[in-house]
């Protein structure tokens, strides 16, 4: 039994996913959707966030402000990589991130990202994703889709 074992047994491990594209709505709007859809799923709960902007930066920072699970951010690569707006977000709240996992993807595109989904959902009980429209081509759709096929639970709250 490995330490993700373990962990899935004793807490909820959730996998965070979603849009890149959050500027059709407000940050408020964002933090009711948060507290409706995350907040129930928060105590005794271990997320893992992608490391990148939209949704990842916006939960990472609305988790760390707002519950005190365990947060573990996971790149495709290394955190120097990721844009700005990630960046400033991790660091923002390090000392709530319990584990920063760098992938160290030798190259970072569609294959890199699907990899450190998979990893995120495959060390989780449940994925929560915030698509936005329908693109099934989409990394969220994609994430969404493995959980399914892993025979894990799925909450979908289009954004």
């Amino acid at each position: 039994m490995t330490t993700y074992d373990t962990e899935l047994i004793l807490t909820r491990a959730v996998t965070i996913t979603g849009t890149r594209s959050t500027g059709h709505r407000s940050l408020a709007e964002y933090a009711t959707l948060f507290a409706g859809y995350l907040r129930p799923f928060a105590d005794n709960a271990h997320f893992h966030i992608g490391g990148a902007r939209g949704i990842d930066s916006l939960t990472l920072l609305w988790i760390a402000d707002n519950t005190a699970a365990d947060i573990t951010v996971v790149v495709p690569g290394t955190v120097d990589q990721q844009p700005a707006e990630a960046q400033q977000a991790i660091a923002r709240v390090r000392d709530r991130i319990k584990e920063i996992v760098e992938l160290q993807a030798p190259e970072l595109g569609p294959p890199a990202y699907h990899a450190r989904n998979r990893w995120m959902v495959d060390r989780s009980s449940m994925t929560i994703g915030f698509p936005k429209g329908g693109d099934s081509a989409s990394g969220t759709w994609q994430t969404l889709n493995y959980t399914a096929d892993q025979g894990k639970p799925r909450l979908i709250v289009p954004v």
